[in-house]
């Protein structure tokens, strides 16, 4: 698959990509936005899926390891910054394999956000890997 025009928030969502992250962060840059990487390669339940999406989306100290506050961080003006952000979600199969019902929440909870940024016209892109 293609990488989508990363300026394009109003097309902005949850989609799978398999690229190499250095396309992702350039394109990213390109755009003008935050670009994150989040990597779930040893996220081997809900506690370690937290930690890694809290290293790798730069959360509060204060974020409080479970949906509801990773719903709120998200969708918060000062942590998404001026023009939006571009998450990296790697090495995500294992996770989505073996714990398809939090992949589910977490899905869904990604994807209110992007919703939730394009209605204010910012780009809140999760490329899943």
């Amino acid at each position: 698959m293609k990488l989508p025009d990363l300026s394009r928030f109003d097309e902005a969502g949850v989609i799978e990509y398999h690229g190499h992250p250095d396309t992702i962060a350039a394109a990213a840059s390109h755009a003008k936005l935050r670009y994150l990487c989040v990597d779930l390669a040893r996220a081997e339940d809900k506690p370690t899926l937290f930690h890694e999406l809290a290293k790798g989306l730069n959360l509060p100290d204060h974020f409080g390891n479970n949906f509801d506050a990773l719903a709120d961080s998200l969708e918060d003006r000062d942590w998404i910054g001026k023009t939006g952000c571009a998450i990296r979600l790697g090495h995500a199969t294992h996770y989505r394999k073996t714990h398809p019902n939090d992949w589910g929440t977490l899905e869904e909870i990604l994807s209110e956000a992007s919703t939730f940024w394009r209605e204010r016209n910012r780009a809140f892109w999760v490329l899943v890997g």
